[in-house]
């Protein structure tokens, strides 16, 4: 089977994690620094047929009560980008808690927020794609 691959998009810096190919487990793959479109694209296309990935799960930062917030639409517009330069499916996925979940992930092996800093959006979007991995086991 193929991998299905998590983003976390931030500003400054895009989390990415990896399922392992038999879709069961999701675990940290890279923080890269969010420089504009075009080369975040062109390093994507690298790792999807590098990794073998078949979905890329975007995770929505919806406003706690479920409406879109500028950082929804922010989000939202760079999903639909992605989906027209890739042949690889997007989905977007409710990332709501998911940098305090990996706050607290990043805690319990240790590490300060301010170490686990430069880890942390990979981490993110590692328990955006164990959320979308729980709630579609029969993948």
């Amino acid at each position: 089977m193929s991998r299905i691959l998590a983003i976390d998009h931030g500003s400054k810096r895009i989390g990415i994690a990896l399922s392992d190919p038999l879709r069961i487990f999701a675990k940290p793959f890279a923080t890269l620094p969010n420089t504009g479109f075009k080369k975040f694209l062109a390093q994507l296309k690298e790792i999807i047929v590098k990794q073998d990935v078949a979905l890329i799960v975007l995770g929505m930062p919806w406003a706690i009560d479920g409406s879109k917030t500028p950082k929804t639409l922010e989000v939202e517009a760079f999903g639909l980008k992605l989906q027209k330069q890739l042949d690889t499916e997007v989905v977007f996925w409710d990332e709501r808690y998911s940098s305090s979940e990996a706050d607290e992930a990043l805690k319990t092996i240790g590490l300060s927020w301010k170490a686990g800093k430069s880890t942390r959006d990979a981490m993110a979007a590692t328990m955006i794609l164990k959320s979308y991995l729980e709630n579609h086991e029969s993948n």
